[in-house]
């Protein structure tokens, strides 16, 4: 513990390592209420050697006048012995509980007390506006913080202090006295029957310099303490003003392990909420908290394969919401700045990733995220689509770095311009609506889905599922560090011939993918409302190009690619007619002659409700 003690304040003042320094002050606060239990006990029963002392010396002057020639030296003899007892060791242990030990725990109040005054005005920092903020309130509160950090600092700053010259003051003042007991006993025993001996005059020698040694060591540690105050006192006041570098914080994005303090939301009823200031933590996969006065931290969330991204909650900054596996919202938590913020999104994401279990993490969380392919499974025949590739390629292989992501379908501008005229609509794919309509209707297979579009982008291999796997990555991630909520609601129909995006309200095509330049399909194996495909296409001759589409559905993912895969397997029927004949055998019809894809059709007919372009997500 000795090889620590500069540690604790220093570790402290400069702000590194907090569950180290928490778990050092828990342990020498521990540690000093035990040696004042100690010294307690030691008080007491050195008090009752004096008592004793004091009622030998009255008996022994009782029998003195019995002995009558003795009686001025059995007087003088035990009374010079009580009287060295109560310097030299009753008087000692009291100075140190009365000083050392009172002052340690007035410190300690002093500290709880400032400690305290800081979360008040944290708290009240946390609640400002986001939007049509009051610049002067801001700074009012912003110099409260800081105030009340100083003053938090300060004495934090004395009570280890206190801290550490205890460690130190303890090891002297449990020895004074004994050591003031035994010369007292030595000196009784040396004028009573010369008992004093060479050999322990040498030891009590030794325990002296070992003393005067502890004392020096003490004396030196006080002034590195000191002038460590005076440096921490005259930093800049920006330290302890929170978000002071707003405009342009250094933001570390490939951390594997983040820890500082949060406010969480706790719902206390049906509409009312609360926000707890707490300390978090990562370990391993492991979200953890440790409130105060805990001895180690708990559990909060399991961080592998959830989702992070930023919410708007309760008109609070720098908010962001944890998702399970499952899609089901978790905690939501605040940061109390931007690049805290940032770096816990960026952490928990390279969590999530298991990034934290590679061998070289810091490249890992720059360089790829770790999805693990699926094989499709075909409900209805029994039929797996195993992957294409047996290993996972490089991120960097599948999407070049820096590629532009779109976050929302845009009307062809003629469109625009026929809506604008009132004339009829032209359809941009070069067809008119009546030959969709009979496109359609002619369609051996037409299945309809709910979906919100998320992102789009373009990549650079369709031979493998994992393409699709790192497109949701990036997409998701990009929403998450840049804010944006809103999705846009379609409705996906799947035919025989093509895939078509369909506006809920003016039912008009917002855009068409041929089904055969459709290349690679896979819904998310752990979100199981993500689904996403490729599309390659040939621009001009000798140039081809290939783009991936990430989709959330009302429901599952599998049923999307199921039905495009029965619209592929259709087209290649069509070609053989007894295939066909075959293919229309193994699944059942419709009324009308069209395959009947999913028992639960006319429920998801009875979702398909009419809505704005733009959902909240």
């Amino acid at each position: 513990m000795n090889t620590q003690l500069f540690g604790l304040i220093t570790s402290a003042s400069f702000g590194s390592g907090p569950l180290r320094t928490r778990s050092l002050l828990s342990v020498f606060e521990e540690d000093a209420g035990t040696l004042t239990e100690y010294t307690n006990q030691l008080l007491q029963a050195m008090q009752r050697v004096y008592g004793a002392q004091n009622e030998m010396c009255l008996a022994t002057q009782q029998l003195s006048k019995q002995l009558l020639a003795y009686e001025k030296q059995l007087n003088i003899l035990h009374s010079e012995l009580a009287k060295q007892l109560a310097d030299t060791m009753v008087l000692p242990i009291i100075q140190f509980r009365e000083k050392d030990l009172t002052e340690v725990s007035t410190l300690k109040d002093l500290f709880g007390l400032a400690s305290n005054e800081h979360d008040v005005s944290m708290a009240k920092y946390s609640r400002l506006p986001k939007r049509k903020e009051n610049e002067k309130l801001k700074a009012e509160v912003a110099k409260e913080v800081a105030n009340a950090r100083r003053k938090q600092h300060l004495s934090s700053l004395q009570y280890y202090c206190a801290l550490n010259a205890l460690q130190y003051r303890k090891r002297v003042a449990m020895m004074e006295p004994m050591l003031g007991y035994t010369r007292g006993q030595i000196n009784f025993f040396k004028k009573g029957a010369e008992m004093f001996s060479k050999r322990m005059d040498r030891f009590l020698s030794s325990v002296s310099d070992m003393v005067q040694s502890i004392q020096g060591e003490l004396d030196a540690e006080t002034e590195k303490m000191r002038i460590s105050q005076q440096d921490l006192i005259a930093v800049n006041e920006s330290v302890y003003t929170p978000d002071s570098d707003v405009t342009s914080p250094a933001i570390n994005r490939n951390l594997i392990q983040k820890a500082g303090y949060l406010n969480l939301r706790n719902k206390t009823g049906l509409v009312t909420t609360t926000w707890e200031r707490l300390y978090f933590f990562t370990q391993g996969g492991n979200l953890m908290c440790q409130p105060r006065g805990a001895v180690a931290g708990g559990l909060i969330q399991d961080l592998d394969n959830c989702s992070v991204m930023a919410v708007d909650c309760e008109d609070r900054r720098y908010c962001f919401q944890i998702t399970t596996p499952t899609g089901k919202a978790g905690i939501t938590l605040q940061a109390e700045s931007k690049k805290e913020y940032e770096e816990w999104i960026s952490a928990i994401n390279n969590i999530s990733r298991q990034i934290y279990l590679t061998d070289n993490p810091e490249v890992g969380a720059s360089v790829r995220s770790c999805f693990h392919s699926q094989n499709v499974k075909n409900t209805e025949n029994d039929k797996i689509i195993p992957s294409e590739s047996a290993g996972i390629q490089d991120s960097a292989q599948l999407i070049a770095p820096g590629t532009p992501i779109q976050f929302d379908i845009v009307l062809p501008a003629t469109e625009f311009l026929d809506q604008n005229r009132g004339g009829r609509r032209a359809n941009p794919f070069g067809e008119s609506e009546d030959s969709s309509k009979d496109e359609v209707e002619d369609s051996l297979l037409q299945q309809m889905f709910v979906v919100r579009f998320l992102g789009s982008m373009a990549v650079q291999s369709d031979n493998t599922s994992e393409v699709i796997y790192e497109a949701m990555r990036q997409v998701l991630a990009a929403r998450a560090i840049h804010n944006i909520f809103r999705m846009t609601e379609s409705h996906l129909m799947v035919t025989s011939k093509n895939l078509r995006l369909i506006d809920p309200q003016t039912q008009v095509t917002r855009t068409s993918f041929e089904l055969a330049t459709v290349t690679q399909f896979a819904a998310h194996q752990d979100n199981r409302r993500l689904i996403g495909f490729v599309v390659h296409l040939s621009e001009a001759p000798g140039e081809e190009s290939m783009s991936a589409y990430v989709f959330e559905s009302n429901t599952e993912g599998e049923k999307i690619c199921y039905a495009i895969s029965l619209g592929k397997e259709i087209i290649e029927a069509q070609k053989d007619p007894e295939a066909l004949a075959q293919l229309m055998k193994s699944v059942p019809l419709t009324n009308d002659g069209k395959f009947m894809l999913l028992n639960d059709q006319a429920e998801e007919d009875g979702t398909i409700h009419e809505e704005g372009e733009e959902s909240e997500a």
